[in-house]
């Protein structure tokens, strides 16, 4: 695991950093609301986002143990999938926000919606399966991957909020937007090739 601590840290950072759903939600309702109200929604993502790292590692490792060769196996869908995820954002245009309720998602709310967001999901399996080993302590992988993504959360969140007018501001101009999810979607698929060595 010591090995795939700084890999797996890049791959924390740039999971957590690309935009998607939470990151969208947490810039608009830091657009629209400021940090403080948005605290709470920035924490239930730190915290249900590790806790569906866990439920879904322990229940890939034993599937690990019983089938040795379902890691080799994950492993490339999940960086196929990461590629192709990467595509996606590389490719993306303008997403406008739909939806907005008068007042910053809770807490509860937050940690809910890891389970129904499809970037979650991709993010969680490619990491179990990218950053566990068949050998390894799955009980002690598992909780270092939930641990960072929970704490590397919490200040991408904050970002996220404070700087959402000026990231909204400066994303509305589509050259800066291409550039800036082109350097996302090479970062990402980056951060998981020195798993395969």
């Amino acid at each position: 695991m010591i090995d795939t601590l700084l890999p797996l840290l890049g791959f924390v950072i740039v999971g957590t950093a690309t935009p998607g759903p939470n990151n969208l939600m947490v810039l608009i309702s830091g657009a629209n609301w400021g940090l403080r109200p948005t605290i709470p929604h920035i924490l239930g993502i730190a915290a249900g986002f590790p806790v569906m790292i866990v439920a879904v590692g322990l229940g890939l490792g034993l599937a690990f143990q019983a089938f040795p060769t379902l890691h080799d196996l994950l492993k490339y869908l999940a960086f196929a999938y990461l590629c192709w995820l990467a595509w996606k954002i590389a490719m993306a245009g303008r997403s406008e926000a739909k939806g907005r309720s008068g007042r910053p998602m809770s807490f509860l709310e937050a940690a809910a919606f890891q389970w129904v967001t499809p970037k979650a999901w991709a993010i969680v399996l490619a990491g179990v399966a990218l950053y566990t080993t068949e050998t390894g302590n799955k009980a002690v992988e598992i909780t270092v991957i939930a641990a960072l993504f929970g704490l590397v959360c919490i200040p991408n969140g904050i970002v996220w909020a404070l700087f959402g007018s000026t990231i909204s501001r400066l994303l509305d101009d589509d050259s800066w937007r291409r550039r800036f999810n082109i350097a996302m979607a090479i970062l990402l698929v980056i951060s998981t090739v020195p798993t395969f060595f």
